[in-house]
């Protein structure tokens, strides 16, 4: 399965464990066209990778959190 991801301008916190980490909320959809949504907590790139390009396009217009997952389940958000 493949995932086509956006980020969301959504921050949330998970707890994880006992550590609260920041999480952003990503939305997209699987190769199948099954709406998805993902809790990133950290983005790595490669060292020989042109990191600032990467950052450049994380930093760019990020897009509204659809409204069906505005409304987050309280087990997973702080």
């Amino acid at each position: 399965m493949k995932l086509i991801l956006e980020p969301t301008d959504k921050i949330v916190e998970l707890r994880i464990g006992d550590a609260v980490v920041p999480a952003r909320i990503w939305q997209g959809e699987s190769d199948a066209g099954i709406e998805v949504h993902a809790y990133i907590t950290r983005v790595a790139v490669a060292v020989a990778a042109d990191q600032s390009s990467f950052e450049a396009a994380l930093g760019a217009d990020k897009g509204e959190l659809r409204a069906d997952l505005a409304a987050l389940p309280t087990r997973l958000v702080l």
